[in-house]
């Protein structure tokens, strides 16, 4: 059922088997196991993820390469929702663990907005991460790039990176490390720091040892058309020209409304977990960019599976067998014969 505003008093009352906050692709994937496996479960999705802004999935088995990341979420959210999946577009303000469930405090909407706390047994935390982006007088001009020919994760998009002349933004000197991992796709590498931090002594050495040319100077515009990115210009009115570049300049941790919960075992901003996705916490699991490991669509969408596994596991070994119950109703006695 899709919740909002207006009907989601039908739900204050329910005690959720699984609220999952997040509705990624980590957070779609753990919805659609725990609904078929006929649990109650709620997804709540703040909306404008990191997964949305993937304009083309091009490592996923079984997918088309252009198909954008926002076609899968369109496509994951209707699953779960046929399969019985609770889902509201809201934003989770913070979670009070009441010993035996959880309490998550959620906000609907931005303008006027309406405030609803929903209870449940286990908490799924899949609200991930998204990148940091270079900021801009027209930050129009980065999305016209971002996430097209202007990328975040190596990973996902080195091999669409080959021997092209690359640009790799850092907003801070161990982020211009990536030069180097990036030098596996191509050698044709300029370093920027969009003049966020001095660049020592050492890492300008070792730069120049490559032939990585190092432009300080903040950027005031990228050049292209049609999502292809040609160039960049410096608020100095220099230029260069390139054709691809990464962005490694760090992420936002959507992960504050755990922050409060002693029992959790924190690796930085990331959650410790186990190979069920269970964190220290026996109530609460971490899926996809929230917990430490590999940032990728195919790992998030295992690690939901892993979790509503581990979660119905729970549930069902604590419930008796269903029993076939016309097999045990006891046949009527015969009467007693007359001897």
């Amino acid at each position: 059922m899709k919740l909002n505003s207006q009907n989601l008093s039908q739900r204050l009352d329910t005690l959720y088997d699984a609220i999952i906050a997040g509705g990624g692709m980590g957070g779609l994937s753990a919805a659609i196991y725990l609904a078929r496996y006929g649990l109650k479960c709620l997804v709540i999705e703040k909306g404008k993820g990191r997964s949305l802004w993937m304009q083309e999935l091009r490592n996923y088995v079984g997918l088309d390469p252009t198909t954008p990341g926002r076609e899968i979420l369109r496509h994951a959210t209707d699953m779960a929702l046929h399969w019985g999946a609770d889902y509201l577009r809201g934003f989770v303000d913070g979670v009070t663990d009441c010993g035996d469930h959880f309490e998550v405090q959620v906000k609907i909407g931005k303008v006027n907005p309406t405030f609803a706390t929903f209870k449940g047994t286990y908490l799924i935390a899949a609200t991930g991460i998204i990148d940091i982006l270079p900021q801009l007088e027209d930050m129009q001009n980065v999305y016209e790039f971002a996430g097209y020919t202007l990328h975040v994760c190596m990973i996902c998009d080195g091999f669409d990176m080959w021997d092209q002349k690359a640009i790799l933004i850092a907003g801070k000197e161990s982020q211009i490390e990536a030069a180097f991992v990036l030098s596996w796709f191509t050698p044709y590498i300029t370093v920027l720091t969009h003049g966020l931090f001095p660049v020592s002594d050492e890492m300008k050495a070792r730069l120049k040892a490559c032939g990585y040319p190092l432009i300080e100077t903040p950027i005031a515009r990228f050049l292209g058309e049609n999502h292809q990115l040609q160039g960049v210009e410096f608020v100095d009115g220099t230029r260069i020209e390139c054709t691809t570049g990464l962005i490694n300049m760090g992420a936002k941790y959507h992960n504050h409304y755990l922050k409060n919960i002693p029992e959790l075992t924190w690796d930085g901003e990331n959650l410790v977990t186990d190979e069920f996705c269970q964190t220290t916490h026996p109530r609460i699991f971490a899926v996809g960019d929230l917990k430490k490991g590999l940032n990728q669509v195919a790992i998030a969408v295992a690690d939901g599976c892993l979790a509503a596994t581990k979660i119905w596991r729970n549930i069902r070994r604590s419930c008796p067998p269903r029993v076939w119950a016309e097999h045990l109703v006891s046949p009527t006695p015969e009467p007693a014969t007359a001897q």
